[in-house]
């Protein structure tokens, strides 16, 4: 077989991709692990392969590492504090008329 008609092989210098896969139906995607594609589709079959050969999942999310921004745990405190002062967002801040039956 000629190189033209192999595949891309990933390597470790193939870019970085998150994997995500739901185990049912009715379940958020759950971060499972990492690994180097060198483009979508690849990762695809390759997270495939490396994360669910038992048949765990019903879907599979592939994102590049490169695009995820995150907030730094040792910045929680100063990163999430403004949320507190926010009273309206708590549900002790409302008052349920008489007569509601449902809310």
């Amino acid at each position: 077989m000629s190189e033209q008609n192999e595949p891309p092989r990933a390597s470790a210098t193939s870019p970085l991709w998150e994997v995500f896969v739901r185990a049912r139906r009715g379940l958020s995607h759950t971060h499972v692990g990492s690994l180097h594609a060198p483009d979508a589709e690849l990762a695809l079959r390759n997270a495939r392969d490396l994360y669910t050969r038992r048949q765990e999942g019903v879907s599979i999310w592939v994102v590049p590492a490169a695009a995820i921004t995150a907030s730094s745990p040792d910045e929680k405190d100063a990163f999430f504090d403004p949320a507190a002062d926010k009273v309206y967002r708590h549900p002790t801040f409302y008052e349920v008329p008489d007569g509601v039956a449902h809310l």
